[in-house]
């Protein structure tokens, strides 16, 4: 397990996620919200237990909630300064795993590869596969 520190664009809000050799890999959302928030193509996440984050400056990050592809709740939170999304948690996959942003992972942006994409229904028609990709969720 390695432990890589996050920022967001101001500062304001640091934090350390660990992740195990298998989740050092980003996985590409597609989904029209990502592209919405990020204003780009997809985002660049990891989905990890809620315990291998850890918020150390910047308190509790705000927090809004809009229904997902299943009707349940997404929780997205963010820096209120800046607004940079640090992780969210899709109500689906059961209260102790969230998805975090690896693209705020200074040290992912360099190295990690691609592990998988998710949304693949939503991808836009010009955009190659990159790794495995799904078509909403990987199965659980």
């Amino acid at each position: 397990m390695t432990t890589y520190q996050g920022k967001c664009h101001c500062g304001q809000h640091q934090w350390d996620v660990t992740l195990t050799e298998d989740q050092s890999k980003h996985i590409l959302c597609h989904c029209d919200t990502c592209k919405i928030l990020g204003g780009g193509a997809f985002s660049m996440n990891q989905i990890i237990p809620k315990s291998g984050l850890k918020i150390t400056s910047g308190g509790e990050p705000s927090c809004y909630s809009y229904k997902g592809d299943s009707g349940n709740s997404v929780n997205c939170y963010y820096c209120s300064k800046c607004t940079s999304h640090i992780y969210h948690h899709q109500g689906i996959m059961g209260p102790d795993t969230i998805v975090v942003r690896t693209a705020l992972l200074p040290e992912a942006r360099k190295n990690f590869d691609v592990g998988a994409e998710i949304y693949g229904k939503d991808k836009l028609k010009w955009e190659k596969e990159i790794a495995t990709t799904f078509d909403t969720l990987p199965p659980s």
